[in-house]
């Protein structure tokens, strides 16, 4: 697990998004580029489609999608943000893991925002590319020094 530093934690802006499989919108860095950090839930496809992000110099957390041959990239991470607890993943578990609050996958190409009875919030942006629901999307994840987190769909 990454924490996030114990000292001086701001709030976070992330930019949640997956599926890229090998491209985007040629706006989505200008996009994203007021973000704290990006987070990549899996299929990039060609590490190359990363370079614009990257020079964003913002931090990039990127987990390995089904489409994914990039040994460096991990199937999933656990971080700490403001003291809530993050899996990312691509294809989500059939249960959360145990001091996950919140699970944040992709592959399904459909945004979602369910809350489950045992508390954990299980997040998805949608996709960039080949959207299921009619839609392109990805998500702002904001994190308060207090822990409270906000999520936000960005459509189009």
């Amino acid at each position: 697990m990454e924490d996030s530093p114990a000292a001086g934690f701001a709030a976070r802006r992330i930019a949640v998004f997956s599926d890229t499989h090998d491209g985007y919108p040629a706006d989505l860095p200008q996009r994203l580029a007021g973000a704290d950090e990006l987070w990549h839930l899996g299929d990039v496809c060609e590490p190359a489609v990363l370079a614009e992000f990257e020079a964003l110099g913002k931090p990039l957390v990127v987990v390995r999608g089904n489409n994914d041959d990039h040994p460096a990239w991990p199937l999933r991470r656990t971080l700490e943000r403001g003291g809530r607890r993050f899996l990312l993943q691509h294809i989500a578990p059939r249960l959360a893991p145990p001091g996950a609050e919140f699970v944040l996958s992709g592959h399904t190409h459909v945004p979602s925002d369910v809350t489950t009875p045992d508390g954990v919030r299980w997040l998805n942006p949608g996709c960039i590319r080949y959207p299921r629901a009619g839609v392109h999307s990805f998500a702002w994840l904001t994190v308060t020094p207090a822990g409270v987190v906000g999520w936000e769909l960005v459509v189009w």
